[in-house]
């Protein structure tokens, strides 16, 4: 580290100085004893501006206050059929850890529909996996490896990515609003496997819009990315959807542990007893209805991608009809030589 990041540290710790409860006390929450790694996060998602860190990070402490973050993994998600129906239209599952001690986010981004709850539900259950992850994987992890371990990697399946995603944005603008502005520098790389044509057209777009510092992280893989991601983590880490080339990201394509999605798999038990563990000590009546958060603006450059993702949506529509993406792939999938004419190749589902 440069003498440059060293000084805008020292100056970031200088303006935190000032800040009083009960800032502090949800600072603690945020930078689980790696004050230094958390006050890194926070200056490189501000290009090492010391004075626009700090705003940040206190922008980001006083909507945890506001909101009462730090309660909220004391606050399930009842009843069980509701937190299943959510679980099972938000897909995402930690599949194992890379060889550098970094947990593996596995995130059904083409199959998820987000239709079974209202939005407050679908943030409450993303917040509660990021604080989860924040509070009790890294921390594990960092005592496991005798290190600070304060990122993760994602790996994004596309599989099943269709036109109407577009009805997706908007929640999905909150969610990547909420992360941007209050988890900062989280992920250390984005794995992108099973992408269809209708993201790789939205990618060429997009990609130029996103900082510098955001497109480094952005992988996307061959496939299903198995060899490339095997260079990172072992085979039984991979995410069950990278394991078999051209086995998708099917919904039943492996049961119990094997599936990372499922309620039945270790991540989801441990994180579903976690917050009824925690539920019961606050000892207060569980009570049915969603925990309200209040939504930040999205910043400009997230709305600009938003556009530019919906227009590119609009130019795929042909001869006035709304084709799906399985149409498309099939319709690529012969010019590639991959699908015989008759045959549409259409993810399992």
């Amino acid at each position: 580290m440069g003498i440059h990041s060293q000084d805008a540290i020292h100056q970031l710790r200088k303006l935190f100085d000032q800040v009083d409860e009960p800032l502090r006390t949800t600072f603690q929450n945020v930078h689980q004893g790696n004050v230094t790694e958390t006050l890194i996060r926070f200056l490189k998602a501000r290009d090492w501006d010391p004075s626009k860190a700090y705003q940040m990070l206190v922008d980001c402490l006083n909507w945890r206050v506001q909101n009462e973050i730090d309660n909220i993994l004391s606050k399930p998600i009842v009843p069980t059929d509701l937190y299943r129906a959510i679980r099972d239209s938000q897909l995402i599952g930690v599949s194992g850890y890379t060889r550098e001690g970094l947990p593996v986010f596995a995130i059904g981004a083409g199959l998820s529909t987000f239709d079974k709850a209202s939005v407050h539900y679908y943030v409450q259950s993303h917040i509660q996996v990021n604080e989860y992850r924040d509070r009790v994987i890294l921390p594990s992890a960092s005592k496991k490896h005798g290190r600070p371990i304060t990122t993760c990697v994602k790996v994004l399946d596309m599989t099943g990515l269709k036109l109407s995603a577009l009805n997706q944005i908007k929640l999905l603008t909150i969610i990547s609003s909420i992360d941007d502005q209050n988890y900062p520098e989280k992920t250390h790389t984005y794995f992108i496997v099973n992408a269809p044509y209708i993201f790789s057209a939205c990618w060429k777009v997009v990609k130029p819009l996103l900082q510098e510092r955001t497109r480094r992280k952005v992988q996307v893989l061959p496939g299903c990315g198995r060899d490339e991601l095997l260079n990172i983590m072992d085979y039984p880490s991979l995410p069950h959807f990278c394991r078999k080339e051209g086995s998708g990201s099917s919904r039943h394509s492996e049961g119990g542990n094997g599936y990372c999605y499922s309620l039945d798999h270790p991540f989801h038990q441990q994180l579903y007893n976690y917050i009824n563990q925690q539920a019961r000590r606050r000892e207060a009546p569980i009570k049915q209805g969603s925990f309200h958060v209040d939504f930040p603006e999205p910043p400009d450059v997230d709305a600009r991608i938003a556009k530019t993702i919906e227009s590119e949506f609009d130019s795929l529509t042909l001869n006035g009809d709304k084709e799906t993406i399985e149409q498309l792939d099939w319709k690529t999938g012969l010019i590639r030589g991959s699908s015989s004419p008759g045959t549409k190749r259409r993810p399992t589902s």
